[in-house]
């Protein structure tokens, strides 16, 4: 089992052998210092997100430390919805896209939830971004305008995920723009 530790609000897996493998597995984190790493043949500590280390702890893929104790799922959860808006929703989302093949990492440099790939980092760029809303949640048309005119801009597909957490469902909603 693969030990993460929590460091103030980050999530490390200090062994680098150990964060290698969880990198090639699934493009799972960030090295330490290397913001677009090429391989998984880097030496430093990978810096997982703390939605990720839900994910690969569910999947018994890690287990993940505070102040020298194990975490249980339920406690991390717990701690990811304290420190993480929208956890809930954004979890439903993650793990759904992951199930169904795709590498998600964070999109805020895309204003979105998730950048979303079919191959992975560094091996194509990111095809969709991802904004996560509720059923509940309005958007306008503004909204759609102004995230499908950055997504176009950056050669991306803007896509609504609707997270019903009530029921555990995701529902997709993808934009394409073309002139007329």
């Amino acid at each position: 089992m693969i030990r993460a530790e929590v460091v103030q609000d980050t999530i490390i897996v200090w062994d680098i052998e150990d964060g290698r493998e969880l990198y090639r597995e699934g493009f799972y984190g960030k090295p330490l210092g290397i913001p677009k790493p090429k391989t998984a043949d880097f030496d430093a500590p990978l810096i997982l997100d703390i939605i990720e280390a839900v994910y690969l702890a569910e999947k018994g893929r890690i287990e993940v430390y505070r102040d020298g104790r194990r975490l249980s799922l339920e406690e991390l959860m717990e701690y990811a919805e304290e420190n993480y808006e929208r956890f809930r929703e954004r979890y439903l989302v993650y793990r759904d896209l992951r199930e169904r093949g795709f590498t998600v990492t964070p999109g805020i440099k895309f204003g979105s939830d998730f950048a979303v790939y079919k191959l992975g980092p560094g091996l194509e760029h990111a095809p969709f971004i991802v904004q996560v809303k509720t059923p509940s949640e309005n958007i306008s048309a503004l909204e759609i305008v102004r995230s499908g005119r950055l997504a176009t801009t950056v050669r991306k597909h803007f896509t609504i995920a609707v997270a019903d957490s009530s029921s555990g469902k995701v529902k997709y909603l993808l934009f394409e723009w073309w002139r007329a």
